[in-house]
């Protein structure tokens, strides 16, 4: 009797094991990062990690420097089957939704990623972002943000006054209407031109990236002036899977996913926070100037900023929910009255 016992349990527990198996799975990823750029190289990694903890179950075809699509259109691919993930940023996608913006940078509200990422996990804000993304056929498994950005200028650029009449390349969206209100002039320009409207004086700054970032890209050849430690822009990236295809995966290979993303979330602030560090010291060493903006200086901007959300928020439902929970959590944290 104890014997049957015990080979009616072995058998159920192998078709359990059974049923909870699935096919080996490969997954189409893309990002905007080129191979060699430092977040490209820690995606490199998550790709590694989650097939290697898989043990070969879940493979990721990662494809770089948008390489399949257009990096706006890298969401739409991984709606229509394209890919199936899109590892780029939610801000890319305002024209679809202007809640988007929410999801993809705050712009003036948190100070530090870890604040960011607090709101995802612990504020409310998965849930709420959820319901954006869910309305798209697509799933959101986490952020990545590596930090905030810094303004770089061919003129000092150490507070407010020092905007009127500026001139910069800008990211389309949010950013512009803050700085309008602050009296710069925005000029929103793809990323490949920033170099030759600096060199011909079309434009006297650029909102580029972070700090060590910029040095990479050589931007401080050219100007030598920065804001630093940055306050105005702390974009996140995504990744953002059709939902179809994640609720496909086993319960196993999902918490792999979110488990090696979260590893990279963590590795991507805290590589760019010392590489920043070690950027300042170098520049300021090489004669290029950085300013960090005093209290009040960065309450006017935030003053700016906020205002802005509040448009932001009339254009859709989904954007004033969106903005509705940060700006409680931002309440919590003491970052706003």
């Amino acid at each position: 009797m104890k014997l049957k016992t015990a080979l009616i349990t072995s058998a159920a527990t192998a078709l359990v094991a059974a049923a909870a198996m699935a096919d080996p799975v490969t997954l189409r990823v893309q990002t905007h990062y080129a191979t060699e750029h430092p977040s490209g190289k820690l995606l490199a990694q998550w790709a590694d990690d989650v097939q290697t903890m898989s043990n070969g179950d879940i493979t990721i075809e990662m494809f770089y420097s948008s390489s399949v699509v257009a990096t706006t259109e890298t969401f739409d691919a991984a709606i229509n089957g394209i890919l199936d993930c899109d590892a780029t940023g939610g801000a890319y996608q305002t024209g679809k939704n202007p809640a988007f913006q929410f999801t993809g940078d705050l712009m003036g509200g948190y100070e530090t990623p870890w604040q960011q990422y607090s709101w995802l996990y612990y504020g409310g804000g998965n849930e709420a972002a959820q319901k954006l993304y869910n309305a798209q056929g697509m799933q959101l498994i986490g952020w990545s943000i590596y930090g905030q950005e810094s303004l770089s200028s061919s003129t000092p650029i150490a507070g407010i006054e020092d905007l009127e009449g500026w001139k910069f390349r800008s990211p389309p969206g949010m950013e512009t209407e803050i700085f309008q209100k602050l009296g710069a002039t925005p000029i929103v320009m793809d990323f490949t031109e920033i170099f030759t409207a600096l060199e011909t004086g079309i434009i006297d700054g650029t909102d580029a990236s972070g700090l060590a970032n910029n040095v990479g890209l050589g931007i401080y050849e050219i100007v030598k002036h920065a804001t630093y430690p940055g306050f105005h822009s702390m974009p996140g990236d995504h990744l953002a899977c059709n939902k179809d295809v994640w609720e496909g995966l086993t319960e196993s290979q999902r918490r792999i996913m979110d488990v090696a993303w979260q590893k990279l979330s963590l590795h991507i602030a805290l590589s760019n926070e010392k590489n920043n560090a070690e950027a300042a010291a170098a520049l300021e060493a090489q004669g290029v100037t950085l300013y960090d903006w005093s209290k009040e200086d960065r309450a006017a901007y935030r003053k700016a900023a906020q205002e802005t959300w509040e448009d932001w928020a009339t254009r859709s439902p989904e954007a004033a929910d969106l903005l509705e929970s940060h700006k409680v959590y931002l309440k919590q944290l003491g970052l706003i009255d």
